[in-house]
Order: structure tokens, then sequence, then C-alpha cells
């Protein structure tokens, strides 16, 4: 089993690299069909924060560092708040949840819809996100749609959604990790191979980003993101049902 997860984090580390995103959620996906809801958070945070941190820094001269102060506010307040519930759904719940997410951001009027460019859409964004990622584990699809939404080239958008990442799954950690009442663990041993695993993704992944245009990247995203989202409605659906 560790060895099909480490193939897992490479080939998911490698989609995040070249579009920024969907990698954790396929992650996710395999990980609570293989570990119980708080050993598999734990996991895919450790494998998240190397992914993009390892990301984030080849593409620290892209970033936009006002988003990130405001994706950081957000963060830290659904954090604090949460904390006071300390509630973890069940899978069926938590896979429902994430995969609606960016059908709703799309449904909201023109006007309403986030724009990426804003410290403040960053810091109410990341209130909604942070709060799906401690209650599903990831908030791909919801920031992925709030990233896509805006004028950001791909560069801008991996840069910077990698660096918000790292925040937002190093709170997680400490979350599943030590403040809900049944806490996550994961080995050193699997934790330092997720880690050396999510590394070797994005590095291989930086050819193929540089051969993307932006018309590819863009279009390319929106599907993946989509088709994952309703895989996940399916299968929470289907755990529903047939429990």
């Amino acid at each position: 089993m560790t060895a099909l997860l480490l193939a897992v984090m490479v080939g998911t580390s490698l989609l995040s690299g070249i579009f920024g995103m969907a990698g954790g959620l396929v992650l996710v996906g395999v990980l609570l069909v293989l570990m119980p809801l708080p050993d598999a958070m734990a996991l895919h945070a450790v494998t998240q924060v190397a992914s993009n941190g390892w990301r984030g820094a080849f593409m620290l001269s892209h970033v936009r560092w006002r988003i990130v102060a405001g994706f950081s506010v957000g963060c830290l307040l659904a954090m604090a708040a949460w904390s006071l519930f300390r509630w973890v759904p069940d899978k069926p719940i938590a896979l429902i949840a994430l995969g609606l997410s960016p059908f709703l951001l799309k449904l909201l009027p023109a006007g309403l819809r986030p724009d990426s460019e804003r410290p403040s859409h960053a810091a109410a964004c990341a209130v909604g996100s942070m709060s799906l990622m401690l209650l599903t584990g990831v908030s791909g699809p919801l920031l992925d749609a709030f990233f896509l939404g805006g004028t950001m080239n791909r560069l801008a958008i991996i840069g910077t959604k990698a660096i918000c990442q790292v925040l937002g799954h190093t709170l997680k950690l400490v979350y599943f990790g030590a403040v809900v009442a049944d806490p996550g663990s994961v080995p050193l041993p699997l934790a330092m191979g997720a880690i050396l695993a999510s590394m070797a993704g994005t590095v291989l992944a930086r050819r193929l980003l540089e051969a993307m245009t932006e018309a590819q990247f863009r279009r390319w995203a929106g599907r993946i993101v989509t088709t994952i989202a309703a895989f996940y409605i399916a299968q929470g659906g289907w755990l529903l049902l047939f429990p």
C-alpha cells in the first residue's frame, strides 16, 4: 500500500505542477478510501505542504503577495472559528460538499463573483476554502475556480495558489493532528516518502508547464476541475445510498 501511495503522490504532484490544481483532489480521494479520515487528512496535509512549498519556491517571482496576505487573514479566521466546533464529517458528506463547491461558485451572479486580483476577495475566498479544507481535507475546486476567474496568467496563478496552499495545509495539519477529538497520525517513514514523492512530481512537471500556452492551461484546468468535482459528487452519493 505504501508503494501505491507513493506512486499516486508522484502522479498527483505532477498534475498539480502542470495546472497548479487537481492533484490534491485526486490524492485525498485515494487516501479516504485507504485510511481513516483523520489519518488521511494528516498525511494529505504533509504531502501538500511539501508539494506546494516546492512549487512555490520555483515560482516565487510570480507570486502576488497582496493576494497571499488577504488569503492568510481569511484562513486564520476560519481556523479559529472551526477550532471551537472540532467537527469531522462522514466521508459521503465530505465528498459531496467537495464536489459541489465549484458549481456553487459558478452559480453566483456576475456582479458577485470573486476577483482573484483583490485581497479582500481573497480573504473571503479563504474563509470558505479553509472551512472546506477542515471539513473535507481539500478546498481545490473552490480555490481553483477563484483563481481561474481572474486575469492572472498561469505562472502567477500557480505560484500564488501554491503559497496560499502551504498556509492552508499547514493549518489543516495542526487541526487534524492536534485539535480534533480523535487526531490523526502519520508514520515518519511514510511522511518522508510522501515529501520526496511530492517534490519529484513537481520537478517533473516544470518542462510540461513551460511548453503549455495560456489558452491550453485555462481550457484543460477548467475541464479537470469540473470532471473531478462531478466524480466526487457521484462517489459521495454512492456511499450515502450504499454505505
